[in-house]
């Protein structure tokens, strides 16, 4: 599983969620446009004060149920309860806050990371009320909740990085491949690079950086001379050989190497070839990020890579280790600004709850990772971040812009 990066400029303990637009209503934290209506249960219609007993760990107090789907236990536990500590933390600031509205009771269910239990707690959280459905982790489960979800007329947010997971009315909280590849191949269409190759490696992660590599190729109206997938180390290697006659003939003069294990090594075969470092721009994916390889391989110091600004997640860290003695995991501060976003009167108390129109505005929300928008499709765009590897590490060279 990628690992995600982190986001920008929020205090420690405090969370920005708010639509870009100037009138929104969406809007938590100091400083900020504050929404102000604490609205109590006793203000609610009758039917929020029915709902029949909920199965799973309660979290908060508020009158709307949302049900959050994450593996708890099994294989992927570690992700899922750092996730669900995220979850505790925003609903504690929600519930401190003389400002912001406390509208929802979390209810945690384990899927055990299994397909086919989300599919049972979706089921479940339908048959007890829930307004909204966050979760659960992997592309797979997702899509067993989001076909319960669907004949249920609920929303679900969904937390996979894998684009083929989303559907209308299932959105993924999720820096997804497109949208980073896009930002790093648009912005070295800006600095003049025209003609691009990419050697990607035969797994899924490589298939779907391959399938992402070609979208922005169309997107943005490049020219692509060479996409090349290899399953062995020969095979890297040709690729490789085939690519560096393209780059001395100024054929190619982007080169798109997404996976971390084998850039060094693609590195050290572009220096043998005698190919001059300012005659390419090398061009790897958000997987990169804090790769003590990466950063430690002469040949790819000027090299560029999508990210996530991380400033965000460290704002949490402290609090986080604080609460629950352990760092947490990135993706905790998705489960962050889900919760929040969830609580968001707006949508919460909404007619229709979670209107898919407010959902997928195009001025979008600003989480713990940044600003961000769902796309009617079900899809999300982060505003993505350009980092530099230097020697021994990685420096931001553009700040964030959506795709």
């Amino acid at each position: 599983m990628r690992t995600m990066r982190r986001i920008a400029t929020l205090a420690v303990g405090t969370l920005t969620l708010l639509a870009l637009s100037a009138c929104s209503n969406f809007s938590f934290g100091p400083n900020n446009n504050i929404e102000t209506r604490n609205t109590s249960v006793s203000q609610l219609p009758s039917t929020n004060q029915a709902l029949p007993a909920a199965a799973g760990e309660p979290i908060g107090n508020g009158p709307v149920r949302v049900a959050l789907l994450l593996p708890v236990t099994g294989d992927l536990a570690n992700v899922g309860i750092s996730m669900a500590n995220g979850a505790r933390l925003a609903m504690e600031f929600i519930q401190s806050s003389p400002t912001v509205a406390d509208n929802i009771t979390l209810v945690l269910k384990d899927t055990k990371g299994d397909p086919a239990i989300a599919g049972r707690m979706a089921s479940e959280a339908v048959s007890e009320g829930a307004s909204l459905i966050l979760g659960p982790l992997r592309a797979e489960s997702v899509r067993a909740v989001g076909s319960v979800a669907r004949t249920a007329g609920i929303t679900v947010i969904g937390f996979s990085n894998n684009t083929g997971a989303a559907s209308p009315g299932v959105y993924l909280l999720n820096v997804l491949p497109e949208g980073e590849v896009r930002r790093s191949m648009a912005y070295a269409q800006a600095q003049g690079r025209r003609a691009y190759a990419a050697i990607v490696p035969n797994t899924d992660f490589g298939r779907i950086q391959d399938g992402a590599f070609r979208q922005a190729v169309a997107d943005l109206g490049l020219n692509a001379r060479a996409v090349h997938t290899f399953s062995s180390e020969t095979e890297a290697r040709s690729a490789v050989e085939q690519v560096i006659p393209l780059i001395k003939s100024g054929q190619v003069d982007a080169l798109f190497i997404p996976d971390r294990a084998t850039a060094p090594s693609f590195a050290v075969l572009l220096e043998a070839a005698g190919i001059e470092r300012g005659s390419v721009t090398i061009i790897g994916s958000a997987d990169w990020d804090n790769d003590v390889n990466i950063s430690q391989t002469p040949y790819l110091v000027g090299a560029i890579y999508p990210a996530i600004d991380d400033a965000g997640q460290q704002a949490l860290r402290p609090e986080y280790q604080t609460r629950f003695g352990a760092t947490p995991h990135p993706f905790a501060s998705i489960a962050y600004t889900a919760t929040l976003l969830a609580n968001s009167s707006s949508l919460a108390l909404g007619s229709p709850k979670y209107d898919r129109g407010q959902l997928t505005r195009a001025s979008g929300f600003n989480g713990r990772d940044g600003l961000f928008r769902f796309l009617p499709d079900g899809r999300s765009e982060y505003a993505l971040t350009i980092k530099q590897v230097i020697a021994g590490g990685a420096q931001r060279i553009d700040g964030p812009k959506l795709p």
